[in-house]
């Protein structure tokens, strides 16, 4: 499952999505809206995503990891829209019979997933002040 959504993540759901009687392993990682960057405290994030580049993207990224790695199944989401502090914003999970595929194919897949995609943030500021993040290299 890869997938730009605008509602809440829900990280039980996809915990047992990953679930396989022929896996030893589950990995996954979760972005979470901090309350802070480095030069202020932070209200929320807006993540805006150019959303058909992006599931062409995720599609080459979950061919990847299946090609790379002896893996049981891969999930990718990412949040866009208006997230508060606290707030999950991408999810990244595999699952497979040993945990090293697991980490290592959970690994590639969140770094291309912030190398690649061009899903880009403006943080809002407690003071009121908004400002675009820089954090998307496209490297297609």
């Amino acid at each position: 499952m890869i997938s730009i959504i605008k509602d809440t993540i829900d990280q039980l759901k996809i915990l047992e999505e990953l679930k396989d009687n022929s896996s030893g392993a589950v990995v996954f990682f979760t972005g979470i809206v901090r309350d802070h960057n480095s030069k202020e405290k932070v209200e929320g994030i807006f993540y805006e995503a150019y959303e058909e580049m992006v599931d062409e993207i995720l599609k080459k990224i979950e061919n990847e990891v299946f090609k790379n790695w002896n893996i049981k199944k891969f999930i990718a989401i990412h949040r866009i829209g208006y997230l508060k502090v606290g707030e999950i914003s991408v999810i990244v999970g595999v699952s497979s019979e040993h945990r090293k595929e697991a980490f290592e194919a959970c690994s590639y897949g969140i770094d291309n997933i912030k190398k690649r995609c061009p899903i880009w943030k403006k943080e809002k500021m407690e003071s009121g002040d908004s400002e675009w993040v820089e954090g998307v290299m496209i490297n297609e």
